[in-house]
């Protein structure tokens, strides 16, 4: 995408540093051939030192390196093309070699800005120009990632309101962020971002647009899956979320289904001493406010599923109320007294300890961990998560007595 008009700045100073220090890339950009003659060529010699000086022209960016695109228009035709990065100094031919119309047109592109574009003549006295870039309007923050019984959720946390295009592909799907940059955070939060469902996520800054690339163990249609979007707010973080659901062809039935039964298996010992004990020592573990935020309700998938588990812990806990940490209790069997436990469901006692039967009811293998990571702690990097788990279990160890 390209933008309109650029500030140029005939006469700004070089940069400190940038040019006399042997760090300014020099770009030939000469054409084969000499313009065609014309009378104006007889008179060249009135001003020698315009028309038979050495032509060059001096390209600058803030910030500095940028990718450069350069040019060489003759007629309306492309006669020379080279890249660079900013600064550069590009020679071009003498003006009394160039026609009328010889124009060299810079493109200047950096990743998290606007594209800018300007056209100067070579028969011009302008030998310098310099392009302010201004940041893209948008900022992806982090993407986060939800996967549980049989369901995956990508989540596109962003600063702005997200305009964006869904296209399905061979072997995934694509997520094109219109007029959005990436930050560091945002890499990071891609790592580890595994399901049965997706294979890897990465991220290609196209110009002024972000392409986020989805893989998936298998094509979509076989997998029988289907894409579902919607967009929603964080009023806690001031930020917006694009959410990309890939759900069952059934909807989602099967997995209701067995969530039901797997949580009618779960009893009083799930959460009894040493359990709580992981519970407690996870909790501390964990970032208390990222834990508030993924437990709490937010209009994802897993929301009926997390009710369901908290009526549950309700059930199989002393005296069938849900502990909370501050001493207060509520009754599992109370639509309201419900919603209150879920509001705070980070501060309700064996609530993780539970999840984590809950999750090893439903998932096997290495999609335990993954799906367990993407409930409580969305956040946190997979190394990070595998680190407090550890510590949880080893305080569990202890309560049963082992080493």
């Amino acid at each position: 995408m390209l933008a309109g008009v650029l500030g140029v700045l005939a006469s700004a100073p070089p940069a400190a540093g940038q040019e006399g220090n042997g760090r300014v890339e020099v770009v030939d950009l000469v054409p084969e051939e000499s313009a065609s003659f014309r009378l104006s060529r007889v008179f060249a010699w009135l001003r020698p030192g315009h028309n038979f000086e050495e032509r060059t022209l001096t390209v600058e960016t803030t910030p500095p390196g940028a990718n450069l695109d350069l040019f060489y228009i003759r007629a309306n035709f492309q006669k020379r093309y080279q890249q660079s990065v900013a600064p550069a100094r590009v020679l071009l031919p003498r003006r009394f070699e160039a026609g009328p119309r010889d124009a060299v047109t810079v493109r200047a592109f950096l990743e998290g800005y606007r594209q800018r574009e300007v056209t100067v003549r070579v028969s011009s006295p302008q030998d310098r120009i310099h392009l302010d870039l201004d940041p893209l309007p948008n900022e992806l923050v982090r993407v986060g990632h939800t996967y549980f019984a049989g369901r995956t959720e990508l989540a596109f946390l962003t600063r702005e309101v997200l305009t964006v295009r869904v296209q399905e592909r061979d072997g995934g799907f694509n997520v094109i962020l219109a007029e959005t940059a990436r930050n560091a955070e945002a890499r990071e939060s891609l790592d580890g971002i595994r399901s049965p469902w997706i294979e890897s996520v990465e991220t290609l800054q196209l110009g002024e647009d972000l392409l986020v690339r989805v893989a998936t163990t298998e094509p979509l249609t076989s997998a029988g899956l289907q894409l579902r979007s919607r967009q929603s707010r964080d009023d806690l973080r001031d930020l917006y979320v694009y959410s990309v659901d890939m759900v069952p062809g059934d909807g989602g039935a099967d997995a209701v289904r067995r969530a039901r039964a797997a949580l009618a298996r779960l009893g009083p010992a799930h959460v009894g001493a040493c359990p709580l004990a992981f519970d407690e020592e996870l909790r501390d573990a964990l970032d208390g406010a990222a834990l508030s935020r993924a437990l709490a309700p937010r209009g994802a998938f897993t929301d009926p599923y997390l009710r369901a588990a908290m009526k549950r812990l309700g059930e199989i806990s002393p005296g069938g109320r849900i502990a909370m940490l501050d001493g207060s209790r509520f009754d599992p069997a109370s639509p309201i007294e419900l919603a209150a436990a879920l509001s705070q469901a980070a501060e309700a006692s064996g609530y993780l300890a539970l999840l984590r039967s809950f999750v090893g009811e439903m998932e096997s293998g290495a999609h335990r961990r993954r799906a367990l990571h993407s409930l409580l702690a969305p956040e946190v990097s997979p190394s990070r998560f595998q680190s407090a788990l550890e510590r949880a279990a080893g305080a569990e160890q202890r309560c049963r007595g082992g080493s």
